[in-house]
């Protein structure tokens, strides 16, 4: 992939926590309005990739963010620009009202004078009816579902061009997953870019258009997600079914 059309673009991203390499190497590409997803082991890297491009930890290599490097942007500016993470432990503010959680998302574009928070505000409780009816409730009381509704709705608040997912439907119920899954495909056809990590390989391979594995902190598989999602070492090792149990 070249850099026309690339939401995002890291190359040779390699993050060591003392002595021990924990991501080495990685490269991948976000174009413009899909979904990318990162599939992998606990303890891959996965995690730690997604920090390193938000800028949470220092890291060697390049990340290209729209067309421009983000290497020496703090991670308030690299927020303004449209570049958003939804944490794997959502990390709301539990003793704070849903309504109030979901402004905080916003707060970077209010000291910018920003106009249509109002107007995204509504587009968010739309969007979410739940959060919406517990606009007033404390979110350290809302079920697992609803604090990665309040999660996404919150990222949302900050206007995001490129979405990245740390784990969405961690600790989610099956029908839970389901709707977190169609609101990030309807996400997309709002023309946001995505960049998922889960381990729920699967779901994310159904809704990604282009996918990447990560063993020991290496990018070892890419391709199109449909095609991925057919390759036999995919299937046996990710998706839980073995040669023996699919009968060959």
């Amino acid at each position: 992939m070249t850099g026309r059309g690339a939401a995002l673009e890291v190359r040779g991203l390699a993050v060591a926590y003392g002595k021990v390499e924990a991501l080495h190497q990685a490269s991948l590409d976000v174009a413009a309005g899909s979904i990318v997803t990162v599939i992998g082991p606990n303890g891959a890297g996965k995690t730690t990739m997604l920090n390193a491009i938000m800028g949470l930890l220092p890291a060697k290599g390049e990340v290209r963010y729209d067309g421009a490097p983000v290497g020496d942007e703090e991670v308030e500016a690299r927020v303004a620009r449209g570049l958003v993470l939804v944490p794997e432990r959502r990390e709301l503010f539990a003793e704070m009202t849903v309504a109030d959680n979901l402004v905080l998302g916003a707060f970077p574009r209010y000291r910018r004078g920003d106009a249509g928070i109002d107007a995204d505000l509504k587009a968010v409780y739309e969007r979410f009816p739940r959060l919406l009816e517990r606009r007033a409730q404390l979110a350290g009381t809302l079920s697992g579902g609803e604090r990665q509704m309040l999660a996404l709705g919150r990222a949302l608040m900050a206007k995001p061009r490129l979405l990245m997912l740390d784990e969405p439907s961690l600790g989610l119920a099956p029908l839970i997953v389901r709707d977190i899954f169609r609101i990030i495909a309807d996400l997309r056809r709002t023309g946001v870019s995505i960049l998922l990590v889960e381990q729920n390989a699967r779901a994310a391979l159904h809704v990604a258009d282009h996918a990447y594995v990560i063993e020991t902190g290496e990018i070892v598989l890419q391709g199109p997600a449909r095609e991925l999602a057919n390759d036999p070492k995919v299937i046996e090792t990710y998706l839980g079914l073995s040669t023996a149990a699919r009968g060959g």
